[in-house]
């Protein structure tokens, strides 16, 4: 399969799997202070130890820290969700 075309793709489900995210973050009439703690953590960790999944597939961007950031908030949903986009972005491999 093309390389751009992957990578498109690959963005789609990383992108999707975020506003997913998002959208029960603002949905819910309660504020969850736990999982915007979540959120900062996992950003807080990415950065740290430059973390970067778009990167590792090989999607460079010109923005700093953008990667991170996106990585960060994939790891704040944890080990299962962060698994299952692996597993779809790796399918489309």
């Amino acid at each position: 399969m093309n390389d751009k075309i992957t990578q498109v793709i690959s963005f789609a489900v990383l992108v999707e799997s975020l506003v997913t995210y998002f959208r029960e973050f603002c949905v819910c009439e309660n504020f969850s202070f736990s999982m915007l703690f979540s959120i900062v953590l996992g950003v807080l960790i990415a950065v740290a130890y430059k973390l970067d999944l778009p990167e590792h597939l090989n999607l460079k961007s010109s923005i700093p820290y953008v990667g991170n950031i996106l990585t960060g908030i994939l790891i704040s949903r944890g080990s299962n969700y962060i698994y299952d986009v692996l597993k779809s972005v790796n399918n489309i491999n």
